[in-house]
């Protein structure tokens, strides 16, 4: 039994939601995401409430509920609010700047990275060492936050690198004479 897909999602005031040909479209002031929804679940709009049921008993539509649940979730926040991931840059001369359409990284390579902002990406740098990365798809703020962070890992002994803001860096002692 599902935990999660039990409970109907919420839909607030000025996002849409609509069913058609098996695809949930949510649009809402930031922009406009879509669904492809599995035969395993059904899907209903009633009011303001997007709810979720399995179509069986079987293992394969108890966990498509919980997934489908959470999927239509994060459209109707993204969609309404939007999602943020700021990003950390820590090292001596490590800096970032958008130029146009491609945030450029000088992360203490002997070039500097030029990373192309996907579609329905908005990145902005309110200092040389903050990255903030704005969307309304929760998948692909996170994977391009993921992206930027793997360009540099964080190391352990001076914490230099890319990092997530909440992110905690467990530093190591260096070697001892």
């Amino acid at each position: 039994m599902s935990r999660v897909g039990k409970y109907p999602v919420e839909i607030p005031q000025g996002v849409q939601v609509a069913i058609a040909n098996n695809v949930l479209t949510a649009k809402g002031k930031l922009g406009e995401l879509s669904l492809p929804l599995t035969d395993l679940v059904d899907t209903t709009v009633e009011g303001n409430q997007v709810k979720v049921a399995p179509r069986g008993n079987d293992r394969r539509a108890r966990m498509m509920w919980g997934t489908t649940r959470a999927l239509v979730a994060n459209m109707v926040k993204g969609v309404s609010t939007g999602y943020v991931r700021s990003l950390e840059i820590n090292g001596t001369g490590y800096r970032a700047a958008v130029q146009g359409n491609a945030l450029v990284l000088n992360l203490g390579y002997s070039h500097d990275i030029t990373y192309p902002v996907p579609a329905g990406i908005k990145i902005t740098t309110p200092r040389p060492t903050a990255v903030t990365i704005e969307g309304v798809d929760k998948r692909l703020v996170g994977q391009v936050a993921s992206e930027l962070r793997q360009l540099r890992l964080p190391e352990p002994y001076k914490g230099k690198g890319v990092r997530y803001d909440n992110e905690e860096i467990r530093r190591k002692e260096g070697k001892k004479k």
